[in-house]
């Protein structure tokens, strides 16, 4: 499992290098360039932080927190300043051992989000996952309306040996939840996983979907927890943050799956959606494979995103 953490921190490393040229080299270029902390020092931070996605409102939060610890501490050299930066990014960040609440307890895992972002291969990883975590998995296909959709999640069923329960294209996406519902039941399964429709250009119909979902889990299955993901592509910057917003109008989302982190220069996405929006980041991916969906750690985030080894 270390081994397993290792590597996916490598990867991270690798994956947010982009990202780290946008902030970071920024961000190091003030410390050594400025020699008092003035407002052109926070000025210059901020304005690095926007540009690399961090989104205006975890950014004003960083400098508020780094101006009060200046202050309380009395700090007078820029480079003294650079750990409490990260210590505030990775603060703004954490997300509780709470948050994953839906591992210990008979769940249902919504999953949502627009088309081509890695929604039914996450699907597929956080079935693969939980099976590998000892738990009975069933897969409900509720995005009936991508032909491919149905195919490309039995594959993953397949791969990670759980059981799958579709609907005909195009049919009711509630129906198919229903059915999943009882076959959870009978099989007595841990995890409900429901592959969810990915339209946002028509909300309204988005909504009413969601809507019959969740009445008929309520109705159904009441006993289960409840979790709702929704998949954002990382390399989408500022758009993912606006999909987050629109979806949680249609449901109510517990967390986020952010995809394609490995590549991207707007990383820093994953402060932002997490600040606006209060849903925390739960899951983050960086490439193909079935080990790249990891739990989202703060820590190690940071770390990599300011190339900080594990462990100093």
């Amino acid at each position: 499992m270390a081994e397993e953490k290792q590597g996916f921190f490598k990867r991270l490393v690798n994956g947010l290098a982009k990202t780290r040229e946008n902030i970071v080299s920024g961000i190091d270029s003030i410390f050594s360039g400025f020699s008092s902390i003035d407002d052109d020092f926070y000025e210059e931070i901020e304005e690095i932080l926007i540009m690399g996605d961090i989104g205006i409102n975890a950014t004003t939060s960083i400098i508020q927190k780094l101006k009060d610890q200046v202050a309380e501490k009395h700090i007078k050299d820029p480079s003294e300043c650079k750990q409490l930066l990260i210590d505030s990014v990775t603060e703004q960040m954490q997300v509780e051992d709470t948050q994953y609440e839906f591992e210990n307890r008979k769940s249902v895992i919504l999953v949502v989000g627009v088309n081509g972002v890695g929604k039914t291969t996450s699907v597929g990883k956080l079935a693969g996952k939980l099976k590998d975590q000892g738990k009975k998995v069933v897969l409900a296909a509720a995005d009936t309306f991508r032909a491919a959709a149905g195919e490309q999640l039995t594959q993953w069923a397949n791969r990670a040996g759980v059981e799958i329960i579709g609907g005909q294209d195009g049919a009711d996406p509630a129906s198919v939840v229903y059915d999943a519902v009882a076959a959870a039941k009978a099989r007595n399964a841990d995890v409900l996983l429901c592959d969810t429709a990915g339209r946002l250009h028509n909300k309204k119909n988005l909504m009413e979907e969601l809507r019959k979902i969740y009445r008929i889990l309520e109705r159904e299955y009441p006993e289960a927890y409840l979790e709702t993901l929704v998949v954002l592509d990382g390399t989408t910057g500022q758009n993912a943050l606006i999909q987050a917003r629109q979806f949680s109008e249609a449901a109510n989302l517990t967390g986020i799956i952010l995809t394609k982190l490995d590549g991207t220069a707007k990383g820093g996405i994953a402060v932002a959606i997490q600040s606006e929006l209060n849903i925390p980041v739960k899951y983050i991916g960086v490439g193909e494979s079935i080990d790249d969906l990891q739990k989202f750690d703060a820590q190690a985030f940071v770390n990599a995103l300011f190339h900080i080894e594990e462990g100093q």
